[in-house]
Parts: structure tokens; C-alpha cells; sequence
């Protein structure tokens, strides 16, 4: 069997999802994260920094700093080629999950019904 990135690694998985769509600033990736999920993802922002810390130390993600408006500096994140095959793994595993999830709860229903 194979690890299950997916379970420990929402966050990172969430992250790097964003990123691989376009470059983005803590506070955008939080609002995404909460918006997108329909509320049901609520993830604090000291959450996501401590992820991105991680993420960029494992040199998965860098960070680059933009001008943004007269005298206001941005951190935006950018995914980097670990990254984006962190994220591949985190993609399977998600979808091995997902699956696994779905086999198991029709083995259940499949029981209930012969119990009829």
C-alpha cells in the first residue's frame, strides 16, 4: 500500500493547487481556500503561513515580494518543480482516497440492504 499524503497534507494539497493555477499572496489563498469550499474549509491564516514556511524550506514553493499600489510590498508565493510533483503525489493520493472512501461506503450499503 502506498503512504497516504493526502490525509496529512491538506493543506500543503490546497496550497499548491492555487499556486499551479497563478502566483498568490497569503491573505488571497486563505479567502480562496474558504470561498471555493463554500465556507466548509476554513483554514486560519497562521495555518497556512506555518504550511508555506514548510512548503518553502522543503524548496517546493518561493516567495517574491511586489509592489503593490505607492508604498505597499505584497509576498506573493510561486510553486516550484517540487511542488508541482508534491502535488502530483498529493493528487493521487487524494483521488486513491476519495475512491477508497467511496468502495467502502458502498460495501456498507450493499450490507445494509442485505440485512433487509
Amino acid at each position: 500500500m502506498s503512504k497516504n499524503y493526502f490525509i496529512n497534507g491538506i493543506t500543503d494539497f490546497l496550497i499548491l493547487s492555487i499556486l499551479e493555477k497563478h502566483d498568490s499572496y497569503m491573505y488571497e489563498i486563505v479567502k480562496s481556500i474558504s470561498e471555493h469550499s463554500g465556507g466548509l474549509l476554513s483554514i486560519s491564516q497562521n495555518t497556512i503561513y506555518t504550511a508555506a514556511y514548510k512548503l518553502e524550506g522543503e524548496g517546493k514553493i518561493s516567495e517574491y515580494s511586489k509592489l503593490v499600489g505607492r508604498k505597499r510590498t505584497r509576498v506573493y508565493y510561486h510553486i516550484e518543480p517540487k511542488g508541482k510533483a508534491y502535488l502530483d503525489e498529493l493528487t493521487k493520493s487524494y483521488s486513491s482516497t476519495i475512491e477508497g472512501v467511496k468502495n467502502f461506503l458502498s460495501f456498507l450499503d450493499k450490507g445494509d440492504k442485505a440485512d433487509e
